[in-house]
């Protein structure tokens, strides 16, 4: 009888060898987030985000062809690839809009506020001057959707006579405006001074939406606005 055959030595470590490689882009991405964030867009060097996730500069360059590439990887995969299911759940949405914007705010903290991603905002206003071409993908892959999504909220609003008739485009900053004053204060006096921040973020979430909701609510007997 014989023995039955040994696999060869170097079978068992294939799965894992391939494992490896598909979870490469990941670790690239995360090496470069963190980066990017800790020290911006000009200071960092793909040298550096190679070897925080482990590889060379080369294998960096087999999966992004430039730093410019693998930062517009880093916002799609960690903001600008949500707005679809975004939109997707304002479709869906059946309560009010004052709801609505209480959702939009908890999704938001959620998965980019209360993030390492939440400092790309904070990158883009500081370096977006020194570089036009990451400050045009920026505007059309999160300042246009996210905009635009925040305009759909607000004529649903007004459309169900629930918001008084504004000016939508200047009330779409006021929904901003707090979203992106948190993060400045993440990223910029709360790292080294933590106290500078006292309040909870959630808790500075809500009471800024109470304010905007009694500006923009219509009062009771408004007519339903017609398109």
């Amino acid at each position: 009888m014989s023995s039955p055959s040994l696999p060869h030595p170097c079978a068992a470590e294939l799965p894992k060898r391939e494992r490896r490689k598909e979870a490469r882009p990941g670790e690239l991405l995360d090496a470069a987030l963190d980066l990017f964030v800790e020290k911006g867009y000009a200071a960092t060097k793909v040298d550096e985000v190679a070897a925080r996730a482990g590889v060379s500069k080369g294998t960096l360059f087999l999966y992004f062809a430039s730093k410019e590439e693998l930062f517009k990887a880093v916002v799609r995969e960690n903001i600008a690839g949500r707005f679809q299911l975004w939109n997707e759940e304002f479709e869906r949405f059946e309560g009010s809009t004052a709801d609505m914007l209480r959702y939009c705010y908890s999704s938001w903290w959620e998965h980019v506020g209360s993030t390492r991603a939440s400092g790309i905002t904070k990158l883009m206003l500081s370096e977006a001057g020194n570089f036009p071409e990451i400050a045009q993908f920026y505007q059309q892959e999160v300042a246009d959707p996210g905009q635009q999504l925040i305009r759909r909220m607000l004529q649903r609003g007004v459309e169900c006579g629930e918001f008084r008739a504004c000016d939508i485009d200047c009330a779409v900053y006021a929904v901003l405006a707090p979203l992106i004053f948190l993060t400045l204060c993440k990223h910029t006096m709360a790292t080294c001074v933590p106290e500078a921040f006292r309040t909870a973020p959630q808790g500075f979430l809500d009471i800024q939406l109470d304010i905007l909701l009694q500006g923009l609510c219509a009062p009771a007997g408004t007519p339903i606005a017609t398109r």
